[in-house]
């Protein structure tokens, strides 16, 4: 397995589905071998990817009663450890020593399997997020030039210091990316500049390309389809290109 990368931001509405969504697919489609993990209760990932109340979820991998590799639901060329509703109550029933390390000791099980592994987080930081970062490689923030999303980061920063000095040493912050973009407003790109300054402090790359508000995107979702497929030449789908290219050079 090359990385295991979790797409985090405890603000909704950033478009941290999409972008796990378009980021495992577009690394599939350049030939690797993709494990979509759908860890947020809504199960936005999972209803994209057409797996809706799957007889096991990762919450049953997480409770130890199956394997990672018996949950996994195959869809067409997907492999998708699926959300569940029950994952909300994950910090009342993921209690037990070692409880951080859940996820991370599934995905061992499985490592020779693929290429990449992609987090879908939920937009809080509890366990299930605090299980993400400790399996992880690396993260990728998405966020929007405003100024919640700002603090979103630094909130996001603590729990990722802690994480690091307690459960993963490893893990590094791959970068930023700007979603929902548009660029004609003077506030916007003023607080693109200091996100930009934010993820140079953090020694994450800043992703070339904002990810431009498109339409194309929610009717993907309605489609229950990629981007990529659904409109290859709208200016989402170049954005997420160029983004694409850049996680996989890193």
């Amino acid at each position: 397995m090359k990385e295991i990368i979790s797409i985090i931001n405890q603000k909704g509405g950033v478009g941290k589905t999409t972008t796990a969504h378009a980021l495992g697919s577009g690394m599939a489609a350049r030939g690797n071998k993709v494990l979509f993990v759908d860890l947020d209760g809504q199960g936005n990932l999972s209803q994209t990817l057409n797996v809706e109340n799957p007889k096991n979820s990762v919450l049953d991998v997480l409770l130890g009663k199956i394997s990672a590799k018996d949950a996994i639901s195959i869809i067409g060329t997907n492999a998708l450890l699926a959300s569940s509703p029950l994952l909300a109550t994950s910090d009342t029933v993921i209690v037990e020593v070692g409880k951080e390390f859940r996820l991370k000791e599934a995905l061992y099980t499985i490592s020779d399997d693929y290429d990449y592994v992609i987090l879908d987080t939920p937009p809080a930081l509890g366990i299930l997020t605090v299980n993400a970062l400790a399996a992880s490689t690396g993260v990728i923030i998405p966020a929007q030039a405003d100024i919640y999303s700002l603090q979103g980061i630094d909130q996001l920063m603590g729990t990722v210091d802690i994480v690091k000095k307690y459960c993963n040493p490893e893990l590094v912050i791959k970068g930023i990316l700007l979603t929902r973009y548009n660029s004609r407003t003077v506030l916007t790109r003023d607080i693109t500049e200091i996100i930009r300054y934010k993820a140079h402090e953090l020694g994450a790359k800043f992703y070339s390309s904002p990810i431009r508000e498109s339409i194309s995107i929610k009717e993907a979702q309605v489609g229950r389809t990629s981007i990529f497929q659904y409109s290859p030449k709208s200016n989402a789908t170049e954005d997420y290109e160029v983004f694409i290219k850049e996680v996989l050079e890193d």
